[in-house]
């Protein structure tokens, strides 16, 4: 008894002639074979291609009343869903210039009229057999572009926490910081895109750049793993020698993260601008900032961006040297530093967006950090305005 052929897994062939015996011909040469679906005329063709589930390879008819086959030739290969099944024409044209004009539209081969069953069937065959090959890379270099973006998606994830346990570490010698990495971390997002169509700022800030500035923004104080709890948590003024120790920081972050670097043996674009970000982000608009002392346009934009970000969450911010201000006192003090502490321009940016960033200062808010309803008093004033001066540190000295 023969045994049952599984119709499903068979390839499945349009045949498309307006010749109803040219269409039962065909269907008893391929039946044995193939799934067969036929079609009498162009419009008709065109709706069983696009339909599921699609044929795995037309033959098609030229010479068609209303819709010649090379219209549908040319239907087929324009739409995204069809352009992929190969298409045999098999027409009693014989003139060399329609074959060509067959090649030309996309088709796979060309049979004349008469057929030689022999030569139509190796000929679906073969084409059969190179759309499956095909097909089978199609889908192999899809799931190898599948696998390659979820293999990096895994390593950016990698990398994210990562970068958020190094600058925890910071975070950690003080447990009055909480949220802060992450509310300075969309600060600094929010005034690059706020500043990303400024013609002082339009070169650097590009997209990729911004993503970089995102991603290395948590690591700006990593360099205070290296101070003393001593200095760190003292709620008074600082004296000359333990200010000094405090301004060792950013050159500790950089050396850090040049670490880090030496260890991969390349350079990483996020490394790089972290590494500027840790290294300047304590330089003043003026020259009286630290490590180098850097004036005006010299200083990186990226410390820039992170100079303002980091002040006005540590005045907003409870610490141990004075209760937490509220956003428009954190307004007052930023930009009375214009000029001064901070770059004009990225002081008016952060002005533009400073109800989105109180907005973030909210939603990441630490659990103890209740915003004052009454002005801080003149001691805790005039203690803020002694950080923020150069004989000694600004409030996020103390804590990130």
């Amino acid at each position: 008894m023969k045994a049952p052929v599984n119709v499903v897994s068979r390839p499945t062939v349009l045949v498309v002639d307006d010749t109803p015996t040219n269409l039962i011909l065909m269907n008893d040469l391929l039946q044995d074979l193939y799934n067969v679906k036929v079609a009498s005329n162009g419009v008709r063709a065109l709706k069983i291609a696009r339909a599921l589930p699609m044929p795995d390879l037309i033959l098609l008819d030229i010479m068609m009343p209303e819709m010649d086959g090379f219209e549908v030739c040319r239907q087929l290969k324009a739409d995204a869903k069809t352009c992929d099944i190969p298409v045999i024409f098999l027409t009693a044209k014989n003139d060399t210039s329609n074959e060509a004009q067959g090649f030309e539209l996309g088709a796979v081969d060309y049979i004349t009229k008469p057929i030689s069953p022999a030569i139509v069937q190796a000929r679906v065959k073969t084409n059969l057999t190179l759309k499956a090959s095909a097909d089978f890379l199609k889908d192999k270099n899809a799931f190898l572009e599948q696998e390659v973006a979820r293999r990096t998606e895994e390593v950016r994830d990698i990398q994210d926490v990562t970068i958020l346990t190094m600058a925890s570490l910071a975070e950690t010698r003080d447990n009055e910081t909480g949220n802060h990495i992450i509310r300075t971390q969309h600060y600094v997002k929010l005034l690059a895109v706020q500043l990303q169509h400024h013609p002082r700022f339009v070169d650097y800030l590009t997209d990729d750049t911004i993503a970089l500035l995102f991603k290395s923004a948590p690591l700006h104080d990593i360099g205070k793993v290296g101070i003393p709890d001593k200095i760190l948590l003292k709620p008074g003024k600082l004296d000359a020698d333990e200010f000094e120790l405090m301004k060792t920081h950013p050159a500790l972050g950089k050396a850090a993260i040049e670490s880090a670097e030496n260890r991969l043996g390349k350079n990483v674009p996020f490394l790089r601008c972290a590494k500027e970000i840790a290294y300047s982000h304590q330089e003043k608009w003026d020259g009286s900032g630290y490590p180098q002392g850097l004036v005006g346009d010299a200083i990186p934009i990226s410390a820039r961006l992170m100079a303002i970000a980091d002040v006005y969450d540590a005045l907003i911010s409870k610490r141990v040297y004075k209760p937490p201000f509220s956003h428009d006192m954190a307004l007052g003090i930023l930009k009375e530093g214009r000029g001064q502490h901070f770059d004009p321009d990225v002081v008016d940016a952060f002005f533009e967006i400073s109800e989105q960033c109180d907005a973030i200062a909210r939603q990441h808010a630490n659990a103890d950090n209740e915003v004052p309803s009454e002005e801080p008093s003149n001691q805790d004033r005039a203690l803020v305005r002694a950080r923020l001066t150069p004989d000694n540190r600004s409030p996020l000295e103390n804590t990130p």
